[in-house]
């Protein structure tokens, strides 16, 4: 998947607003009530990125759960890092 220039990335962002770009990535953090809650969020994140074959980088911090995307193989963002994004925002 070729990587996003940056009108594509402007323009994917658009469809993630809770989304923030961080240089080559894209982050969002997700806050639950306790810590099982976030582990719990965790589990299901990491079984969707497991279908999708994407994994992102994943910040626990008691109840707060911080997810990062990227495509590493493309070194930078794609439609695959939006394409989860949108998954995992349904999830909260």
């Amino acid at each position: 998947m070729p990587k996003l220039n940056a009108v594509q990335i402007k323009s994917a962002l658009a469809t993630v607003p809770k989304w923030k770009k961080m240089g080559a990535s894209i982050t969002r953090p997700f806050g639950f009530k306790d810590f099982p809650a976030a582990i719990q969020f965790v589990n299901t994140v990491a079984r969707r990125a497991e279908q999708a074959g994407h994994h992102p980088d994943i910040d626990i911090r008691w109840n707060q759960v911080t997810l990062t995307l990227t495509t590493h193989s493309e070194g930078g963002l794609t439609e695959k890092d939006f394409k989860l994004a949108r998954q995992l925002d349904r999830l909260a």
